[in-house]
């Protein structure tokens, strides 16, 4: 395991632009990313996303023909797509309020939180509410970002792509998802990528930070 802080490992990665095919990242490194995803917080626990785990090659192929062609989702070994729910529902709610009795126990705290959060989620727009799971993805795509540099493994956050192509492509509607983010994850290929050797750009604490006192 690497002996280097956080902060140099976030210095570290970048939005790789080029991945070297010949390198595949090792499974029990894909499992510990995927692992940081599951425990990623979420608004009420409710982690209303899945996470598509693509290697097939063909469908990679596909998948980069609907994201302006980005070579490091076929390049890359593996492709992390982040899919919301497309709406909250009580059955939704209901597992997760199931899930919690499961791991706690039978109180009424548990009952009476989730059954305040139907009356207020079921109720709105499923825009609303799809708007609302995609947050909570990307707090997961977050951690996975920090995870994957703690692997030292390069990753590549992409929205430039054809959501409802995607879509179409995982057959994510049926299962009443839509993708929200892709992350290709692999090795950078030093020969090829013009953005390796750029300096990191990034506002000063001064312009970023501002403390109340």
């Amino acid at each position: 395991m690497t002996s280097k802080t956080l902060n140099e490992l976030l210095n570290w990665r970048y939005a790789t632009k080029k991945m070297d095919p010949a390198k595949a990242v090792p499974q029990e490194k894909v499992d510990a990313i995927l692992e940081a995803i599951r425990m990623a917080p979420t608004s009420s626990g409710t982690q209303p996303f899945e996470v598509i785990l693509v290697t097939n090659p063909d469908v990679l192929a596909d998948i980069r023909k609907a994201a302006g062609d980005q070579t490091p989702i076929t390049d890359g070994s593996h492709l992390l797509v982040f899919a919301a729910w497309d709406n909250y529902t009580n059955e939704r709610i209901d597992e997760v309020t199931d899930l919690n009795i499961a791991a706690r126990g039978e109180i009424p705290l548990i009952h009476d939180y989730y059954g305040n959060l139907k009356a207020s989620y079921v109720p709105r727009e499923a825009e609303v509410n799809y708007a609302h799971a995609a947050r909570q993805a990307y707090i997961a795509l977050g951690i996975a970002l920090v995870a994957a540099a703690e692997q030292e493994v390069d990753s590549t956050p992409m929205e430039g792509f054809d959501p409802a192509a995607v879509d179409e492509i995982l057959n994510l509607s049926e299962r009443g998802l839509r993708s929200v983010v892709l992350l290709p994850l692999g090795y950078r290929d030093p020969t090829g990528d013009w953005l390796l050797p750029m300096a990191k750009v990034r506002k000063s604490r001064e312009v970023m930070v501002t403390h109340v006192a």
